[in-house]
C-alpha cells in the first residue's frame, strides 16, 4: 500500500511546521541551559554541551531501535509505508549520530584532555554511525523496491541489536564514560534543575526528529509516486 500525493503533501507541510517549532525550542533549551541551569561543580561551563550531546545520543539510539522494530514488521507485511518510514528515519538518525560524534569530542577535550579514545562506548557509537551510512548506501545500490526493503531491513534489525550493547558498555568494559546518571535502575543522580533541562532538550530532539521524518517521508513518497507515474508526477512543496 502506497501513500497518495495528497498524503505526501500533507506530511511535508506538517513536518515543516514541527521542524520550525523544534528548532525554536532548541534555542530556548540553550537559553535555559546557559542562564537558568546551575554550572556543574567539576566540569564548569564545558558541561553545558551535555544538553545537546546526550539528547542527540538518546535520539540516535531510539531511531535505530524504531527502525529495527518497523523493519521486522515490514518483513512480515511488506507495506511500502514502513519501508519509507525506516528510510526517512535513517537519514535523520545519521544527522543525530553526527551531532553525537561531533559534540562528544568537543566536550571530551577540556574534561578528559583528549579528543578521542578507542574505548568500547566510543567505538560502538562510531560503528553505529557507519551502520547508518551503510544502510543508506545499501538502499542506493539496489533498484528493486522489494529487494531493497528486505536487505535494508536486515541491516536495521542488526543495528537495533547493537543499541543495548552501547548502553551497557559502561558496565561491561572499562571506559572513560561515566555510568548512566538518568537511564539506570535507581533514581536519576542529576540535580532537579539539570534533569529538567535535559528532559526538555530530549523532548525537543524528539520533536525535531518527528518533523524531519515527516518531511522526508512525504518527499520520499512523492518521489516513488513520480517514478511510478502517479498523479501526473507532481512533487509536493518542500520535497
Amino acid at each position: 500500500m502506497s501513500p497518495s500525493f495528497a498524503a505526501a503533501r500533507a506530511a511535508v507541510r506538517r513536518g515543516r511546521a514541527v521542524t520550525l517549532l523544534a528548532l525554536a525550542g532548541m534555542a530556548l533549551v540553550y537559553l535555559l541551559a546557559l542562564r537558568y541551569t546551575p554550572v556543574e561543580l567539576h566540569q564548569g561551563l564545558a558541561q553545558k554541551i551535555f544538553y545537546l550531546h546526550v539528547p542527540a545520543a538518546w535520539t540516535a539510539l531510539l531511531i535505530f531501535s524504531l527502525m529495527g522494530i518497523v523493519s521486522i514488521i515490514f518483513l512480515w507485511l511488506h507495506d511500502e509505508r514502513l519501508d519509507l518510514f525506516a528510510e526517512a528515519s535513517a537519514e535523520v538518525g545519521l544527522m543525530f549520530s553526527a551531532i553525537m560524534l561531533t559534540t562528544g569530542p568537543i566536550w571530551a577535550k577540556p574534561i578528559w584532555g583528549t579528543w578521542w579514545q578507542w574505548d568500547p562506548r566510543l567505538t560502538l557509537t562510531l560503528f553505529l554511525f557507519f551502520l547508518y551510512v551503510g544502510y543508506l548506501a545499501l538502499r542506493s545500490s539496489i533498484h528493486d523496491p522489494l529487494e531493497r526493503g528486505r536487505f535494508s531491513a536486515v541491516v536495521a534489525i542488526l543495528g537495533m541489536l547493537l543499541v543495548p550493547f552501547i548502553h551497557l558498555s559502561v558496565y561491561l568494559f572499562r571506559t572513560l564514560h561515566p555510568k548512566p546518571v538518568v537511564l539506570k535502575p535507581s533514581a536519576p543522580s542529576l540535580p532537579p534543575e539539570m534533569l529538567r533541562t535535559l528532559l526538555i532538550a530530549f523532548g525537543v530532539c524528539l520533536a525535531l526528529y518527528a518533523g524531519l521524518v515527516m518531511m522526508r517521508y512525504g518527499a520520499g513518497a512523492a518521489e516513488r509516486l513520480r517514478e511510478a507515474g502517479g498523479e501526473g508526477g507532481e512533487v509536493p512543496d518542500g520535497a
